[in-house]
């Protein structure tokens, strides 16, 4: 038994033993140590820089198709599993609560996403929906589909998030009258805008807590 090799000590000694190329090793099988080595020196052994890479950043990295789907595929179950966790004390009371459950979906994508959640009058969400995708400095919003699916989702109140890649939290103009537009719709329909989030990769920037709606 080679102990060296990490599918023997992880059996021997579990996850806990392993280095992270180790454990990248394990993830695209066939004991390619060396090769997972130069990939996390590659990004300064920074496994939030790691989140960050595509599928093709990944295969210009020197992986093939197959290792990079693997470890793409294994870094979106864990975002999936913080964002299961956020959503399950997901009556919303704080800037903060909103941000833990937009955070593990936004704050590592390089581009721009535009979120919504759906609140009852008890201010639990009842459900949350991609609303639209764009490059690295916006995406495009449609006041009238959000409107329309809160009123689908007979929603009393809904938030709004969106992520900043830049990493800069300071509101746009752009941000600004989005955030008014989708107030006032809502003020006629009779369904409160709560607040807009700007995630960035490790803070946020809450519109209500600024004074802003």
């Amino acid at each position: 038994m080679n102990l060296e090799l990490p599918t023997y000590r992880v059996n021997e000694l579990g996850f806990n033993a392993l280095s992270d190329s180790d454990t990248l090793s394990l993830i695209i099988g066939g004991n390619q140590l060396e090769k997972c080595k130069k990939l996390m020196e590659s990004i300064n052994y920074n496994l939030r820089e790691l989140s960050k890479l595509s599928i093709r950043d990944l295969k210009e990295l020197g992986l093939t198709t197959r290792e990079a789907q693997a470890i793409s595929a294994t870094l979106e179950i864990g975002r999936r599993k913080n964002l299961s966790e956020a959503l399950e004390r997901s009556q919303i009371k704080c800037s903060k609560d909103i941000a833990d459950i937009f955070q593990p979906i936004l704050g590592d994508t390089q581009h721009e996403e535009f979120w919504i959640l759906f609140l009852n009058r008890s201010n639990k969400v009842i459900g949350k929906q991609s609303l639209s995708k764009g490059g690295l400095s916006g995406t495009v919003t449609d006041v009238r589909l959000i409107m329309r699916n809160a009123i689908q989702m007979q929603a009393s109140g809904i938030i709004v998030s969106h992520n900043h890649p830049s990493g800069n939290l300071n509101p746009s103009e752009s941000d600004t009258a989005i955030t008014r537009k989708i107030k006032e719709a809502g003020q006629l329909l009779d369904i409160q805008l709560l607040d807009h989030i700007i995630i960035a990769e490790k803070e946020f920037y809450s519109f209500a807590d600024n004074g802003l709606i």
